[in-house]
């Protein structure tokens, strides 16, 4: 009856919240006047985000989601939810604190020290500095106290309204069903925070025999569903790239190589990948923090996926068609000559253009743009190992600009090619003209 009562409470929050966002978006419509269709959707993206972050932790991170899939949304608003920051108001100290002495009952004893005010804060947990009792500085990661019960009715209304878009035939296409149980599940991923341990513990594995490449070391004993401790690094995030000193090159090389090799070599891919998640020390390491969600390929896509990404960084426009038409969870195309020739229009735009001066940023969005505009569905898992390749080059642009990506990354992607399996057969073959007639 509570619980009922509370998810109702939050469907009117949430009906004033939308309708406050939607006058606030037409009033400033009005006050602009005539703007372009790309003016006009980064308006709509900024009213967007600023609505979410106002919706609270859920929305928040479904919004940064989001804005990882240029193959959903259009560059204006993929352009505004990238820039959403999952920065909050840190809990009350007490409160904080007795979840903490809740969940590691007497081993809490063992943490000599703690900061009273963390040195992050989200919206599913916050970071405290302290110091054990064998002198060891950490990182505690507690969880916000009452976090899982309010996403679990936020996730109940997102149900709601993802299940009645399927009423439109527009909106069917954007498959919202599909995207919000994949996007519970990932919240549900991160409130249990011993899966990002085991992520931890995986990604220390993979990238063990890369120099100057890890994770923070964990400290099992004391890691719970909504704890985690680990040693505290000093270090920058690569937001502030200024700040590195003399070792941009290194941390570049470094860095990209980490990237390429969980994309090529492990198939195991950090999916909340962007430079805020990304240290580098002053003794040239770069550190992976923030693990708690991956994305990994199936052994049986890994050959698809690296046939793809040949085919685009050769700009063959025909294969690359063929390939993500083929292996599309859902496709619909209704004139196949149509989508391929706006595919090899656009890489005809890159001819002659040497790799290295190549935009990677570019030629995704671009590639998403016509993947949407036909009504080729994406694989999610593409998406995230798009985007984390966008982050290497942005990475390596901003460390060390004389750096090529696509120079680097062929020893991994040679290796991939073979050591990875055949992989699945294709879904579908692009249709032939006589089939296109018969159609």
């Amino acid at each position: 009856m509570l619980r009922g009562l509370r998810l109702i409470l939050r469907f009117f929050q949430l009906a004033w919240l939308l309708t406050w966002g939607h006058f606030a978006y037409v009033f400033a419509l009005l006050r602009r006047g005539r703007m372009s269709p790309l003016e006009k959707e980064r308006l709509r993206g900024e009213h967007i985000a600023s609505l979410l972050e106002r919706l609270g932790a859920t929305y928040l991170k479904f919004g940064q989601i989001l804005s990882t899939r240029p193959d959903l949304l259009g560059p204006g608003y993929i352009e505004a939810l990238s820039r959403l920051q999952d920065r909050v108001k840190p809990e009350r100290p007490e409160a904080i604190f007795a979840l903490l002495d809740e969940e590691l009952g007497e081993k809490r004893a063992r943490i000599v020290e703690l900061s009273e005010t963390p040195i992050a804060a989200a919206s599913v947990a916050q970071v405290h500095k302290g110091k054990l009792d064998d002198g060891s500085v950490v990182a505690v990661k507690i969880q916000r106290p009452g976090i899982e019960e309010r996403v679990e009715r936020d996730l109940a209304l997102l149900r709601i309204f993802a299940n009645l878009t399927t009423i439109s035939p527009t909106l069917r296409l954007l498959a919202l069903p599909g995207a919000v149980e994949r996007f519970g599940r990932a919240m549900e991923a991160q409130l249990d925070f011993r899966k990002e341990a085991e992520n931890n513990l995986r990604f220390a594995k993979n990238l063990a025999d890369l120099e100057g490449v890890e994770v923070p070391k964990l400290h099992p004993d004391l890691c719970t569903k909504r704890v985690l401790v680990m040693e505290f690094i000093e270090g920058v995030r690569a937001t502030e790239p200024e700040k590195v000193g003399q070792n941009g090159r290194e941390l570049a090389m470094r860095g990209l190589d980490a990237i390429l090799t969980m994309v090529f070599r492990d198939a195991f891919v950090h999916a909340d990948l962007h430079p805020g998640n990304i240290l580098l020390t002053h003794d040239g390491r770069v550190v992976l923090i923030d693990l708690g969600l991956v994305a990994e390929i199936d052994e049986d896509m890994r050959r698809p996926w690296i046939d793809t990404f040949m085919a685009l960084m050769a700009r063959d426009g025909k294969g690359a068609a063929r390939l993500f038409y083929a292996y599309a969870p859902s496709v619909g195309v209704k004139d196949y000559a149509s989508y391929e020739r706006d595919v090899t229009d656009f890489f005809d735009v890159f001819h002659g253009k040497p790799l290295n001066e190549l935009e990677g940023g570019q030629v995704v969005a671009g590639m998403m743009n016509i993947l949407r505009k036909h009504r080729v569905e994406v694989d999610p898992v593409y998406t995230v190992v798009h985007v984390a390749m966008v982050v290497a080059e942005g990475l390596g642009k901003q460390l060390a600009p004389e750096l090529d990506l696509i120079q680097l990354a062929g020893p991994r992607l040679m290796e991939a090619m073979v050591t990875c399996p055949p992989g699945r057969p294709p879904l579908r073959e692009p249709p032939t003209l006589e089939t296109a007639k018969a159609a």
